[in-house]
C-alpha cells in the first residue's frame, strides 16, 4: 500500500485498540473514521487483492454475514465486520484489524451498498430482503429497491438474491449474473404492489407474480426443505444449526449459495455453520441467578414477526428504545401484531416502554412494566426468560450481561 494508506491503517488499529482498552466501545467505528480522515481511499486500498462478499438487506445481515464467514473459512482466513458496524467506517476498521486475508465478508447497510460496492469491487453481493425500517429517516422500500436496481445495472458482479421478495427480485434482475435462493418472506406488507408497474402482487402458495406486467418469482436454485436445503444439483443436505427458526435456515442457505461461488462444497461448509452459537449477542443463552435467558434482536415489524416465531412460550421481556441508531419514530409498533404473545407472561421496559404499553393495550395483551432488565429478571421465577429488544435496548441488556457474544 502507499505510505499514506499504511499510516492510516496503523492509526485505525491504534484508535480501535484505545477505544477497547478505555471501555468506550469495540472501536469498530472510531478506528475506521480516523483512518478515512487520514486517507479517504483507505477502504479501497484495504480491499485491493481480496475476494470480497457484501451482504445487505433490512433484516438478517449480521447473522448471514457470520454464517457466510463460517462457510468461507473452509478456504482460509476471512476478514469480517462481525460485530455489525456495517458502514464504510466499520468496513475499514474490520479490514485493517484483520490484516492481509485472502477473503472478506462484509455486512453492508442497504443505504451504503452503492458506495461500498464502488470502494471494494466485490466478487459476490447477497441481497436478503427489503422492508420498512427507521421510518423517520430511511428511504421508502420501493425507493431502496430502485437504488439497488440502478446500482447493479452497471456492475459486473455475481448476485445471490432472495427469490421470495418481489422488491429484491426486481432490483436483482438488473444484474447480469444472479443466483436465486428461496429464502422466504413471511412479512408481505411492503410488497403487495409491483415496483415495476404499480399493479397488485398476487400470491398462490410460495409463487408470486405481478398482475399487470411480467415480474414474477424466479425459479430458485437453492431451496429450503424440511430441516435442510436443496442445492442446484437437486441434492438435499440436512442443516444442523444452533441458531433457532426457519429464518436462520434461510440465512444458512444464502451463506451456502455464496460460498459455492468460491468453490466451497456444501458438505465441507455445514460443520462450520453448526459451530455458530450466537452472533454479537443475538440468540445467546445466558444463565443468571437460576434463570436461562435468551436474547433476540428485533428492529422493525418484519424482525418482530420472525422473533415471535423463534421465541418459546415462556415469560418474555420486550424492551424498546428510540435513540438515534434505532430511529426516533416508534409508530412502526402499530405494524407489529403482538397477538402471538397472548397467554404468556409479558414484561416491558426501555426508554419508550409507555409507547409499547399503549400498543399492547390496543392488541389486548396484558403486561407488567419493569424499570430495568435486572428487575425483570428478578420478577420471574427461576427457569426460562425470553428477551426481545430493538437495537440500543438490546445493547443495553447485552452490556448488563457482560457483553455476551
Amino acid at each position: 500500500m502507499p505510505l499514506r494508506a499504511k499510516l492510516a491503517t496503523s492509526a485505525t488499529r491504534s484508535a480501535a485498540a484505545l477505544s477497547r482498552v478505555t471501555g468506550r466501545g469495540d472501536g469498530s467505528v472510531i478506528g475506521g473514521r480516523i483512518g478515512l480522515m487520514i486517507d479517504p481511499n483507505l477502504l479501497s486500498e484495504l480491499a485491493a487483492g481480496r475476494h470480497i462478499v457484501l451482504i445487505s438487506g433490512t433484516n438478517g445481515k449480521t447473522t448471514t454475514t457470520r454464517l457466510t464467514t463460517a462457510a468461507m473459512s473452509v478456504l482460509g482466513d476471512v476478514a469480517s465486520n462481525a460485530l455489525g458496524a456495517n458502514m464504510p467506517t466499520g468496513h475499514t476498521s474490520a479490514l485493517a484489524k484483520a490484516g492481509p486475508t485472502p477473503y472478506a465478508v462484509l455486512e453492508t447497510d442497504e443505504h451504503y451498498l452503492p458506495q461500498v460496492l464502488d470502494a471494494t469491487r466485490p466478487r459476490v453481493v447477497a441481497l436478503l430482503n427489503l422492508s420498512r425500517d427507521q421510518l423517520d429517516r430511511a428511504k421508502e422500500v420501493a425507493m431502496m429497491a430502485a437504488l439497488w436496481r440502478e446500482t447493479l445495472a452497471s456492475r459486473d458482479v455475481q448476485v445471490v438474491a432472495n427469490a421470495d421478495d418481489p422488491m429484491v427480485t426486481w432490483a436483482a434482475q438488473a444484474a447480469e449474473h444472479v443466483t436465486w435462493v428461496a429464502a422466504g418472506q413471511r412479512w408481505h406488507d411492503d410488497s403487495w404492489v409491483c415496483p415495476e408497474c404499480g399493479s397488485p402482487i398476487e400470491r398462490i402458495g410460495e409463487v408470486w407474480r405481478c398482475t399487470g406486467c411480467a415480474l414474477h418469482r424466479p425459479v430458485p436454485e437453492w431451496t429450503i426443505q424440511r430441516e435442510g436445503v436443496v442445492d442446484p444439483t437437486g441434492m438435499y443436505h440436512e442443516v444442523k444449526l444452533q441458531l433457532p427458526g426457519r429464518v436462520n435456515r434461510a440465512n444458512a442457505a444464502t451463506a451456502l449459495a455464496v460460498a459455492a461461488h468460491f468453490g466451497v462444497r456444501v458438505a465441507d461448509a455445514l460443520p462450520r455453520l453448526a459451530e455458530v452459537k450466537s452472533v454479537a449477542g443475538r440468540y445467546a443463552m445466558v444463565e443468571r441467578d437460576g434463570r436461562l435467558i435468551r436474547l433476540l434482536l428485533a428492529k422493525n415489524p418484519a424482525g418482530w414477526l420472525e422473533a415471535f416465531d423463534m421465541a418459546d412460550d415462556v415469560p418474555t421481556l420486550l424492551s424498546i428504545n428510540a435513540r438515534d441508531p434505532d430511529g426516533l419514530d416508534t409508530s412502526w409498533l402499530y405494524d407489529v401484531d403482538f397477538s402471538p404473545l397472548r397467554g404468556r407472561r409479558v414484561l416491558i421496559s426501555g426508554d419508550r416502554a409507555m409507547d409499547l404499553a399503549v400498543r399492547l393495550t390496543v392488541n389486548g395483551i396484558p403486561f407488567e412494566h419493569v424499570p430495568s432488565f435486572r428487575q425483570a429478571a428478578a420478577a420471574v421465577p427461576p427457569g426460562r426468560l425470553e428477551v426481545i429488544a430493538n437495537y440500543t435496548a438490546f445493547q443495553d441488556i447485552r452490556a448488563e450481561l457482560d457483553r455476551v457474544n
